[in-house]
């Protein structure tokens, strides 16, 4: 059965939307009317839908592609995200290649919210790729959260944290480039639209930053839509 199955428009159509959408930072208007020069009349209200329900599945259909391998250490932060009004939590992993490891976005920010996201960052990867240290900020949420992944057996006894400011300093610079794509959304309404909107603000970053290169065959942005649609079925 199709993916796009009661969609108006073909599923080509709505995957370069979406891939516009989530890789370029720009505002569903604009979007609209770039589509309307190439002779495409749709709203800026369906493109939205179409985000919702394609920018997720696209980082979930390619991750197995873009997970990274085994990196000595990981710096892991977060940063602010404004929903319905308010600041909430999104945690952030890269390798020290500064490859996504993973991301998770939160109404808080303390020990229970850094345990789900590590969590999850460490068991979305082979125990053999995990890292041997973490390098995080200054948040003291951070240290009870790995001790209690240790004594959950989630993690190695021998996984280390490293709180030096500077040695995070890749991370910062890569949450300043996925905010360029988040700014022109001014605000998210509810925490679920707001991660489907974000999971393929991050796809499309991994695609930037080379971390699916190997699938490409330096073939450029034509290999990227083939690898996008073949996770799809017309």
């Amino acid at each position: 059965m199709s993916d796009f199955k009661g969609r108006h428009f073909t599923g080509d159509i709505i995957l370069w939307a979406v891939r516009w959408y989530c890789k370029y930072g720009i505002s569903y208007r604009e979007l609209k009317e770039m589509l309307n020069e190439r002779g495409i009349t749709v709203s800026h209200t369906t493109l939205y839908r179409w985000v919702q329900s394609y920018a997720p599945e696209i980082e979930k259909r390619l991750r197995w592609y873009w997970k990274p391998g085994w990196s000595s250490s990981w710096q892991v932060d977060e940063t602010y995200v404004k929903v319905n009004g308010k600041w909430t939590y999104l945690y952030r992993a890269i390798t020290k290649e500064g490859h996504t490891v993973d991301f998770h976005l939160s109404r808080t920010r303390n020990q229970k919210a850094a345990k789900r996201f590590l969590g999850k960052a460490l068991r979305s990867i082979e125990s053999y790729s995990h890292p041997n240290t973490l390098n995080t900020d200054g948040d003291k949420a951070y240290a009870p959260a790995i001790l209690s992944l240790k004594k959950d057996g989630l993690c190695d006894q021998s996984l280390n944290q490293r709180q030096v400011k500077y040695l995070n300093n890749r991370i910062e610079s890569d949450h300043g480039k996925l905010k360029r794509l988040i700014n022109p959304v001014r605000g998210f309404q509810s925490l679920k639209t707001a991660f489907a909107t974000i999971r393929g603000f991050e796809v499309m970053r991994m695609f930037r930053k080379g971390q699916l290169n190997f699938w490409l065959s330096g073939r450029g942005s034509l290999a990227e839509v083939r690898l996008i649609e073949r996770q799809f079925t017309f």
